[in-house]
């Protein structure tokens, strides 16, 4: 399988859908670049999922940087995008190159994605400049859900929808290669997607997105705090995890594990060391 570039992704808009999802860690990444995803999102998601936050804010750069370079290690096909967390862009265009330019080079990302519209072209135009590839992110912002009153589906009257579009093309005139779109009505997406010349991929977002992004922990049913209305559940691990807990744990009550075939043999007899 060959790598896939930021360039492969933007012109895959109206040719064949994009597939993009989460991973933390190298083995997860190996295992989802093998069946052909075309990107890998290390998403600041990892600190509602993996790190145990009530939010995506706590995520610091020192932790989406190893996390990032583990998935990177575990990639040789799928685009390693780098979600840019909360603090690491806001405060400046010097402030967001700088931590852009870490992804690539300290983790081995392909890019770096970042949410917000208008308010954040000037750090995608720094990050382009300086050669980082930028994806943006519109609708539900994690980041600043407190400002959007919550995980709330977004872009639902028509101001809104209007700001949706305008933020859209704002970041394609930025340089942005794609755009995520997530928690918006399925037909404004749809809108969205035909008011622009790069991709959009959807979560929450309805089918008429140029692709689609879930978290591989909704969607193999691994995080049970709480399910998005968004999520298939392709498979539901939890409990299976939880049986498979319970038989290691009745086993080696019973002595039944580990059994012969789990231990090494050995001709000599140990015992006598204890007369020794």
């Amino acid at each position: 399988m060959k790598k896939l570039t930021v360039k492969d992704i933007r012109h895959m808009k109206g040719m064949e859908k994009i597939s993009m999802l989460t991973a933390y860690d190298a083995p997860m990444a190996s295992l989802l670049d093998g069946q052909g995803v075309t990107a890998l999102l290390v998403g600041d998601s990892l600190g509602m999922v993996i790190l145990g936050y009530d939010s995506t804010v706590p995520v610091t750069m020192e932790q989406m940087l190893h996390h990032a370079g583990a998935v990177s290690r575990g990639t040789k096909s799928a685009v390693v995008v780098g979600d840019m967390p909360f603090g690491s862009y806001q405060v400046s265009v010097e402030q967001a190159v700088e931590n852009g330019v870490r992804f690539l080079k300290e983790a081995g990302c392909d890019c770096v994605k970042l949410e917000g519209g208008v308010e954040v072209t000037d750090a995608v135009r720094g990050l382009v400049r300086a050669g980082v590839p930028v994806m943006g992110h519109l609708g539900l912002t994690p980041q600043t859900a407190g400002q959007l009153g919550g995980f709330k589906v977004q872009g639902k009257d028509m101001d809104a929808a209007r700001k949706l579009i305008a933020d859209a093309r704002a970041l394609e005139a930025a340089g942005a290669f794609a755009i995520v779109l997530e928690c918006v009505p399925g037909p404004l997406a749809e809108v969205v997607t035909q008011a622009i010349g790069i991709p959009t991929i959807g979560i929450g977002a309805g089918a008429g997105c140029d692709g689609q992004v879930l978290v591989t922990n909704d969607m193999l049913g691994l995080f049970e705090r709480f399910t998005p209305g968004f999520v298939k559940k392709y498979m539901n691990l939890a409990p299976e995890i939880k049986e498979a807990v319970q038989s290691f744990l009745n086993e080696v009550a019973h002595q039944e594990f580990p059994a012969e075939e789990h231990t090494f043999a050995s001709e000599k007899d140990f015992h006598s060391l204890l007369d020794e």
